[in-house]
């Protein structure tokens, strides 16, 4: 049995432990730590998943998953580097921080693997996507892959195009919740209640959705079958390129991958 330490019961980290719990992994198999008692506290009654400190729950565990703000890793890394003894695996959540800020904080040889998780995770419907550092192997890749698979999909990429993934999948929802929202109250001007409009939207983004991940079809094809030559959709889709909307999504998403660099850089020093 794999025994699993993560460190932070923040929102990500309760999010990977229901999943880890839901897929059948042995409460006795997993621990937790967490500042807050109150928060603790209630994790703990929700999952029976026990809280210990830090140098207990690194002792116990072959795999810490460290689910702390980034700009907390450091204090962490320091606490629990006399604890980290050999074959142990560090997975970061820590959005922006490069495998090499652990390795440099961590015993010589320690495994680490960098993921970039999003927030569907609450939902068991994360889009994971995780690069070796310097010490790990696809053993390692392969076991961190297990564990994510119980909140969603997982892929593997070099960490060179981690800032890319961030700016399309980890920031991706927003992009979406901002769609259903115009596309709302877009409803709501053209006389729905808001509550109907917003399900229309919702449901409408979860089966598209659905569609694109269940048939393997390009988006372009499936955009196609809906919209007849003439038709009302062909008339939305060309004022949306009229707007240049294509342009402005792909503009935004490379800003959001400048601004993940910049940021990565600042946490890492």
């Amino acid at each position: 049995m794999t025994r699993i330490a993560l460190l932070g019961a923040g929102k990500m980290g309760e999010a990977l432990l229901t999943g880890l719990v839901k897929s059948g992994q042995p409460s006795e198999g997993l621990c937790f730590t967490e500042r807050s008692d109150e928060r603790a506290r209630q994790v703990a009654e929700r999952h029976g998943v026990r809280r210990l400190e830090v140098p207990e729950a690194v002792r116990r565990s072959d795999v810490l998953v460290v689910a702390v703000k980034p700009h907390d890793a450091a204090d962490l890394l320091a606490e629990l580097r006399p604890e980290v003894g050999a074959g142990v695996l560090v997975v970061s959540l820590c959005a922006g921080l490069p495998t090499e800020f652990f390795e440099r904080r961590l015993p010589e040889g320690t495994a680490v693997v960098r993921v970039m998780p999003n927030t569907p995770m609450l939902v068991g419907e994360a889009m994971s996507v995780i690069s070796a550092g310097r010490w790990a192997t696809d053993r390692h890749l392969d076991q961190v892959t297990a564990v994510l698979a119980s909140v969603g999909r997982v892929a593997r990429v070099p960490e060179s195009q981690q800032d890319a993934v961030t700016a399309v999948s980890g920031s991706g929802p927003a992009y979406f919740y901002y769609l259903a929202e115009a596309m709302a109250d877009a409803g709501v001007l053209l006389g729905l209640p808001r509550p109907l409009a917003a399900e229309l939207a919702a449901q409408t983004a979860l089966g598209a959705a659905r569609m694109l991940t269940e048939t393997g079809d390009h988006p372009v094809v499936l955009r196609e079958a809906v919209t007849s030559p003439g038709g009302t959709t062909a008339v939305a889709v060309h004022e949306l390129d009229r707007h240049a909307v294509k342009a402005a999504i792909t503009s935004a998403i490379e800003k959001c991958r400048d601004r993940s660099v910049e940021l990565g850089r600042s946490h890492a020093e």
